[in-house]
């Protein structure tokens, strides 16, 4: 399979009784971390709690990304938070780990003032999806996500509800109709 690191994974519409109420990756949107032979990594982007990033974070609520909640990253050690950051240019920085491209994790234990004037965008996720080693390949075979690329607003989006329509919408074919699937058939 190919090396998914810096795609987006679009969780495939299903019918009524097929998803979990609590399923986090019902209609979701995850960016992809890391892929590769051992597994992948990555963050639902289009979870928000109903908690804003002072309850765990209070430093760095003034720098968040509307909505200024913290967002369910997967459903994979809750208890750990990890800082998504927009960061424009090449240059590195103290206390951010670039990824690919302009997105890239901060060290949430460093102070604030040190890495945000190299920050254009920042988000708070608890937790974390993962893979194990073939599991997210499989999962692509069985028809559970569509990968697409990723644009740099989607991981920072002010409407984080409709991401995942936003997403489909914009590609072509059975994806952008995809968008138009009902979330409960039976209403249609």
């Amino acid at each position: 399979m190919d090396d998914l690191t810096g795609r987006l994974l679009v969780a495939v519409p299903r019918e009524g009784g097929e998803a979990d109420p609590d399923d986090i990756f019902d209609r979701s949107v995850v960016l992809v971390l890391h892929h590769d032979d051992d597994g992948a990594h990555g963050l639902v982007l289009n979870h928000p709690l109903d908690a804003k990033v002072d309850a765990v974070l209070p430093a760095w609520q003034p720098h968040v990304s509307d909505p200024g909640l913290i967002f369910q990253g997967g459903p994979v050690a809750l208890d750990t938070a990890m800082g998504l950051v927009s960061m424009p240019g090449d240059a590195e920085s103290l206390g951010i780990q670039r990824l690919f491209g302009g997105v890239a994790l901060v060290d949430l234990d460093a102070p604030p003032p040190v890495v945000m004037p190299e920050v254009s965008a920042l988000r708070i996720f608890a937790g974390y999806s993962g893979w194990g080693s073939g599991q997210l390949d499989q999962e692509l075979r069985s028809g559970h996500w569509f990968v697409a690329d990723q644009e740099a607003r989607d991981a920072f989006s002010g409407s984080p509800q409709t991401l995942w329509t936003q997403v489909l919408r914009r590609q072509r074919g059975s994806m952008a109709f995809a968008a138009s699937f009902p979330a409960d058939p039976s209403m249609n």
